[in-house]
């Protein structure tokens, strides 16, 4: 019996193996990616910490410090984080509410001359009706990366329509993000992006958040790709590229400013790379990858307990929102969205929190 921490530190040693039996057995090709490995082992790492707290009647966020924890950080980090524990870089309670981030697709329409094929399923169909429906004040850009002009225009765009649907509703206030899925090929492009956001449409540029991974994720095979310069005008974040402390580090050196956390690559290595962000001052955010349901609660709770993410990314909504029904009548502050914000408060009980 130990501390989850040390529980799913050393079922971890046991992921490349395994990850090599599977792919010997399928007679793959190629060897399974570490973010894979994560990724599926991740539902067992939230069991494991959910049923630490659930067996002590307690928050498993309450239960990372040294009165719990065995081990200080330098065990699983550097001795820069001796003496520390996780108590140290996260909150005992979550906060209160929180704004989601909505994704706008590269091919989601902006107003209706845009639907050419109403889905018709009861939700918005166009991104003025859904900041209208779901009082949004964060909006997440997916872009080509490799189509600077198209790139351009589109965020100009959809500040053109987002500022007229604010203003009717009487807001003021909004964010938001670039996500180019890694297709940029240097840091050349993001400058470019950013200088011409500025020119065209200096209100979107005031208003953007932060950019998500512009190029590839492998960082050891492009070691030009830096992102210093980028990165002094705006946070340039960490995401698919994120496996591990190692590649942290790495993404430092390569001029990356911020981390993306998702629960679903573990609950121990989004703790303890929240941890490391913080303690080398990075930008955070959370990411969710369209989880819905239980999921989207785990999100959420990682989000809520981590003092400087300061927004919930939740599309599950408007791709599965079947998936969130059953949810929704349990948790209706975290899925029936009227403000733009979830009622994140809800998430206090044992366990993960939900």
């Amino acid at each position: 019996m130990g501390h989850p921490l040390e529980i799913t530190h050393d079922l971890a040693k046991t992921y490349q193996p395994a990850a090599d039996a599977v792919t010997t057995e399928a007679q793959l090709t190629e060897a399974m990616p570490k973010l894979a490995q994560l990724v599926s082992a991740s539902p067992l790492e939230a069991a494991i910490h959910d049923a630490y707290g659930t067996a002590l009647g307690e928050n498993t966020y309450n239960l990372l410090g040294p009165e719990f924890a065995n081990r200080d950080l330098a065990t699983y980090l550097t001795e820069e984080f001796a003496g520390e524990f996780l108590d140290r870089y996260t909150l005992r309670e979550p906060k209160p509410s929180m704004p989601i981030y909505h994704l706008v697709g590269a091919l989601d329409p902006l107003t209706q001359a845009d639907v050419s094929k109403p889905i018709g399923d009861g939700l918005p169909e166009t991104l003025a009706e859904w900041i209208a429906f779901d009082g949004l004040t964060h909006l997440k850009i997916k872009l080509n990366g490799d189509h600077l002009d198209w790139d351009v225009d589109r965020v100009v765009a959809i500040e053109r329509v987002a500022a007229e649907a604010q203003a009717a509703r009487g807001c003021s206030q909004w964010c938001y993000s670039a996500d180019f899925n890694e297709k940029c090929e240097n840091v050349e492009y993001v400058l470019g992006f950013l200088a011409r956001i500025k020119e065209q449409a200096p209100k979107a540029f005031e208003r953007l958040q932060y950019i998500e991974q512009p190029t590839s994720r492998d960082l050891k095979a492009y070691p030009d790709n830096k992102m210093h310069a980028a990165a002094r005008i705006k946070p340039v974040v960490i995401d698919e590229a994120l496996v591990d402390f190692e590649s942290l580090l790495l993404s430092r050196e390569q001029g990356y400013s911020g981390v993306a956390l998702k629960a679903c690559k573990g609950q121990s290595e989004a703790l303890l790379m929240g941890a490391a962000a913080q303690k080398y001052g990075m930008f955070l955010c959370v990411q969710d990858l369209t989880c819905p349901g239980a999921s989207f609660l785990h999100s959420a709770t990682l989000s809520a307990r981590i003092p400087t993410v300061a927004a919930i990314e939740g599309n599950a909504r408007q791709f599965v929102p079947v998936a969130n029904k059953d949810w929704a009548e349990r948790f209706p502050s975290m899925f029936n969205i009227t403000d733009g914000t979830l009622g994140t408060a809800v998430l206090n009980g044992p366990g993960l929190g939900f």
